[in-house]
């Protein structure tokens, strides 16, 4: 199983959401912050071509002057996890080749962008992450409910 985007930022946030969407058990259909989330999408930057999928596998929000990755998020709440995600992409992009200038973390609701970059000891922590996710996702059950806000809302199960 190829390791997407989400998977990485659901390992941040929490491993047993990443278990669930890794299983295809999908809880949020129904979620009001899902929904508030699809119309952030549908209603920001609109001159931008949006989700950019490579490999059936990453999707970039979208991609500006040419080599600009931008992700895009409602809030600053799990800003860590955005920012793995952004840079699991520049690392997935430089191992087939494509060198990324840049990349940025967009909140419009906020107003505010925060840029990103893949330094060397990135690809160490990426590596590792990988391995883990490959086996949480492997696992028979998810991982215990961990006592995080974020991590109850997300598993109601």
């Amino acid at each position: 199983m190829e390791i997407t985007g989400t998977m990485v930022y659901y390992y941040f946030v929490c491993q047993r959401k990443l278990w669930y969407f890794a299983n295809e058990i999908n809880m949020e259909q129904n979620s009001e912050l899902v929904s508030i989330g699809k119309i952030l999408d549908e209603t920001s930057y609109r001159r931008e071509k949006k989700g950019i999928l490579i490999d059936n596998t990453i999707n970039i929000d979208f991609i500006k002057n040419g080599a600009v990755l931008h992700e895009v998020k409602k809030t600053k709440a799990i800003e860590d996890a955005g920012i793995w995600q952004l840079k699991y992409y520049m690392y997935y992009l430089q191992k087939r080749g494509v060198k990324t200038r840049e990349a940025k973390i967009d909140f419009p609701l906020l107003r505010q962008a925060k840029q990103v970059s893949l330094e060397e000891e990135d690809i160490e922590i990426i590596e590792n992450v990988i391995k883990n996710i490959e086996e949480i996702i492997a696992q028979e059950k998810p991982p215990e409910n961990i006592d995080k806000k974020i991590c109850k809302k997300m598993c109601l199960l």
